[in-house]
């Protein structure tokens, strides 16, 4: 398959121009013997296709080959012809799978009677083509096969076969003749006359369901139909909106100084291609700056993207944007029904919905009429898909936002090295807001010296008492752990075991509830030992606190308060994240402990303490973008405090309270932090100044990842001697856990300080595994961008 078209290098740099040298490939076909039609002596098929009708379709196949698969069309072509993005069932060995045309062409590297034809169209015109261009973009760049990009990038459904087209629902409504004063014929029929009285009081009629919900039933409606008095019409279940008709639910808040200027700047250049970094400190009123740029676009015919980090985001996102606007708003997320999401994504490629809210993957949402693009928090590592296909949401939308020459706005309070660096060198625009909505300041982070004190659930006596002292004042109080369970693994006193995963290179995590170890690596559970496996004693004790540890705990020094846990384990049933934060708001004093679920992007006003149990997790990891994301987490559950009436208070135990980087983070705030990174990672040769590729490799046999590892290093290394590419091959070397469910896992990391050298590398490195035969006995990705090296 030919690559998409370039495109001229932009904001991150991904996009700039580049030709892979690929070593050779087999054709891209797909035959099997015995199957073709009759062909005449020239090898013509006996039944050619019609005049202007392709002989050959190219199509993309979900499977992990990265090639295109040709076909013959089938004899009923789609009313509109054949074109790319046109959804067909096609036979794949012995299966039926729902396959993209990617590519209409007249020949093909095989003999046109060896082909097999195509099953079915299932489509009379093609999936929209924002969405094909944004999927073959993504393969490219990510380097994994298109087709698996295109069946990934699309609802469940549409990969099954379900035709893309709205859904409706009957709607009823009174005719000329039941808006009468007395309608005829009803004088013994009380609760049709209910009914009619009820459909009177809404002219624009209602939902068959919400009827039902009253008590009427489906043989009274028709009744009324039969007499002419009401009558049914079907709509979508996301209704249009019409322009002229009232845009605003509520009028927009007042904004201060520095949120009018940033909105100003984004109105400037609407219909153009405009990144622009908006680094607002938590609580400054970044949301609103969104809805008012939201109002613009909608106002103008065009829709709007929003991509929140986490589900846990999307309810009260949506709410907020519901108060405020008329228009439908849909949303896009892993928590919904694989009907309401393909309806969700047919309302907003149909244009329908103005306004889409989602998680990560909504990014490969189609819009009809893209004005904007927003990625909230956009920082957040939970925007990097971590397996399959390894894409980063946040560049996406800058990709997708420069294809259709639209602004895009990435906020956070902390943002990410990778963004100051292009806004800091000129590329972005850089729009800040240091003031919080309410009059207080942002909480400042005090240090708290662990080191020989005594500690319950993790909690030293001098943030108990403070924790006391808020709670008596009537405020609310949050701790942050991020470690859920309620140890970090059990011990034996006597002899030192510690309980150990038997398929990972970790502990097991002591669990209360219930009481059971569990693996967080590969979800492994085993009962508790009545006795250390190793010696016989009986002496088991949990080692460190989890959320459920430091909840047992504060519930026993606070029993008049109520204690809400907060992290995946409580959270598994729908809408209890909700329910528990709906408790929360009513402003009763309590006490919240959770993990980071907790920390993102949730208004509580009442919060007024906020105690960070241990600080330490990420200061001294193996990762060298562990220091940057400790600190943005800290900062961020830092401004979950004080954010209405009450100033906040953030308490931050440590072990190492003299560590130079936490006292500037803690002195100084995190833009200071951020600048001492960037000149560290500059000075190494790191990430946002230079470009890293890794490569994973995992098998259950150590010796065969060994084998290939270092197979596939010497090849690599061979090849950008012979053209020169200025790429370094680091390792192999044993991932930071080796062994995880029970799979031994090495990698090998390409970096360069020219992307595209980095990508005609990791292509040429593709290209070599999918030709080795040793490498289909071992598990392999490429990851591009890669966020974390576990």
């Amino acid at each position: 398959m030919p690559p998409p078209d370039p495109l001229p290098g932009t904001a991150y740099g991904f996009l700039s121009t580049y030709k892979p040298v690929l070593p050779p490939r087999a054709p891209e076909v797909f035959v099997e013997a015995g199957h073709s039609s009759r062909a005449d002596a020239g090898g013509q098929l006996s039944n050619p296709p019609r005049p202007n009708t392709p002989r050959v379709l190219g199509i993309a196949i979900p499977s992990p080959l990265r090639r295109l698969f040709d076909y013959r069309p089938c004899r009923e072509a789609p009313p509109g012809g054949w074109q790319p993005g046109l959804r067909v069932r096609v036979p794949f060995g012995r299966r039926q799978l729902v396959g993209v045309v990617v590519e209409c062409r007249d020949g093909s590297e095989l003999p046109l009677a060896d082909l097999k034809p195509v099953d079915t169209c299932l489509d009379g015109t093609p999936l929209p083509a924002d969405w094909l261009w944004l999927c073959r973009f993504t393969a490219r760049y990510y380097q994994h096969a298109l087709g698996d990009t295109l069946h990934q990038a699309m609802p469940v459904l549409l990969r099954q076969g379900r035709p893309l087209e709205a859904r409706t629902r009957e709607r009823w409504q009174p005719t000329p003749a039941g808006l009468e004063t007395d309608p005829p014929g009803l004088a013994r029929a009380p609760r049709q006359a209910e009914l009619l009285a009820m459909l009177r009081q809404h002219p624009h009629g209602l939902g068959t369901q919400a009827i039902l919900a009253q008590s009427f039933t489906r043989e009274q409606l028709r009744a009324l139909a039969d007499k002419g008095l009401i009558g049914r019409r079907e709509e979508p279940l996301t209704a249009p909106w019409k322009a002229g008709e009232p845009l605003l639910a509520e009028p927009p808040l007042p904004l201060n100084s520095e949120q009018a200027t940033a909105l100003a700047a984004l109105h400037e250049r609407l219909d153009a291609y405009h990144p622009c970094l908006l680094e607002g400190v938590t609580g400054s009123g970044k949301t609103e700056v969104y809805l008012q740029l939201i109002e613009a676009v909608v106002g103008r015919g065009r829709q709007a993207l929003v991509l929140v980090p986490e589900i846990g985001l999307t309810p009260q996102t949506l709410a907020r944007f519901r108060s405020r606007f008329r228009v439908p708003v849909v949303a896009l997320h892993s928590g919904l029904t694989d009907n309401e999401r393909l309806d969700a994504w047919e309302a907003a490629a149909s244009g329908r919905a103005p306004i889409v809210i989602g998680t990560r993957s909504a990014i490969f949402t189609p819009l009809a009429r893209p004005g904007a693009i927003i990625v909230d928090e956009e920082h957040d590592g939970s925007f990097k898909q971590q397996d399959g296909l390894r894409y980063h949401a946040r560049d996406l939308a800058v990709a997708r936002a420069h294809h259709h020459g639209i602004p895009v706005v990435l906020g956070s309070a902390t943002p990410s090295l990778e963004s100051l660096a292009r806004a800091h060198s000129g590329d972005w625009r850089h729009l800040r807001l240091t003031r919080r909505a309410s009059r207080h300041a942002p909480a400042r982070l005090e240090l708290v010296d662990l080191r020989g004190r005594r500690r319950q659930g993790g909690l030293i006596p001098p943030v108990i008492e403070a924790i006391r002292e808020t709670l008596t004042a009537g405020h609310q109080v949050l701790v942050f752990i991020n470690r859920r369970g309620f140890a970090p693994t059990l011990a034996c006193h006597a002899c030192g075991w510690l309980a150990e995963c038997d398929h990972c290179d970790a502990r097991m995590t002591l669990h209360r509830q219930p009481p059971l170890l569990a693996c967080h690596h590969c979800d492994r559970r085993r009962a508790l030992p009545d006795v250390c496996p190793s010696c016989g004693s009986g002496d088991l004790r949990p080692l460190g606190s989890g959320t459920e540890r430091t909840e047992e705990t504060l519930a026993a020094l606070f029993p008049e308060v109520p204690v809400y846990r907060i992290d995946r384990d409580s959270t598994r049933r729908r809408d209890a994240f909700e329910r528990v934060l709906t408790e929360v708001r009513r402003g009763e004093p309590c006490l919240l402990v959770g993990t980071q679920m907790l920390a993102k992007g949730h208004h509580l006003p009442h919060v007024t303490l906020v105690v960070v149990v241990n600080a330490d997790a990420g200061l001294y990891a193996s990762d060298f973008r562990a220091l940057e994301q400790s600190a943005q987490l800290l900062v961020q559950v830092a401004g979950r405090a004080g954010r209405a009436a009450h100033p906040g208070r953030v308490l931050v135990q440590t072990l190492h309270g003299d560590d130079p980087h936490l006292r500037r983070l803690a002195e100084q705030g995190y833009a200071a932090l951020a600048d001492q990174l960037l000149e560290e990672r500059r000075a190494a040769g790191l990430p946002p100044f230079r470009f890293l590729a890794l490569l994973r490799l995992e098998s259950p046999r150590e010796e065969a990842v060994n084998a290939l590892g270092g197979q596939a290093a010497d090849a690599l290394r061979s090849w950008l001697g012979e053209r020169g590419l200025a790429v370094d091959c680091l390792g192999p070397v044993p991932a930071p856990m080796e062994r995880r469910q029970n799979r031994y896992h090495l990698q090998l990391m390409l970096a360069s300080s020219r992307r595209s050298m980095l990508h005609e590398a990791g292509a040429g490195l593709v290209a070599w595994l999918e030709a080795t035969p040793e490498a289909r006995r071992v598990r392999w990705s490429l990851d591009i961008d890669p966020q974390t090296l576990a």
